[in-house]
């Protein structure tokens, strides 16, 4: 699940190096970015509860890329609404989320609830 593709593929790499570079800027600018946004949505404990779903290794793989494409959609300031925008900015960023959650609400676990109460608890 790709929105962008900054870069033509490369034939002789492996397939799951969208996956590969999703998880890496996820990890670098995901909770910045939350820290900057979580008063302007109204469901930042499940969008951490995915984080942590995605991070976790226990997750599946394709339960890991489908929630790995969305927060990367969700990081990355050029989207098909730019986050910018004034009342507008997140609602593409929020559709995708909210899709991509619920598509795999099942995998996400008590414990990255936890976590994500834990850690939304600090930020305040």
């Amino acid at each position: 699940m790709r929105f962008f593709q900054f870069r033509k593929p490369d034939p002789d790499k492996p397939e799951n190096e969208p996956l590969e570079d999703d998880e890496k800027l996820v990890k670098k600018d995901f909770l910045r970015k939350l820290k900057r946004v979580a008063a302007k949505i109204t469901f930042s404990e499940k969008l951490l509860a995915a984080y942590f779903c995605a991070m976790d290794t226990s997750t599946p793989v394709r339960v890991k890329a489908i929630l790995m494409a969305a927060l990367a959609y969700f990081v990355v300031p050029a989207d098909l609404i730019p986050d910018f925008l004034v009342g507008l900015g997140y609602t593409d960023d929020i559709s995708v989320l909210i899709a991509a959650i619920t598509s795999v609400n099942a995998h996400v676990k008590e414990e990255h609830m936890e976590k994500a109460r834990d850690l939304l608890e600090t930020l305040d």
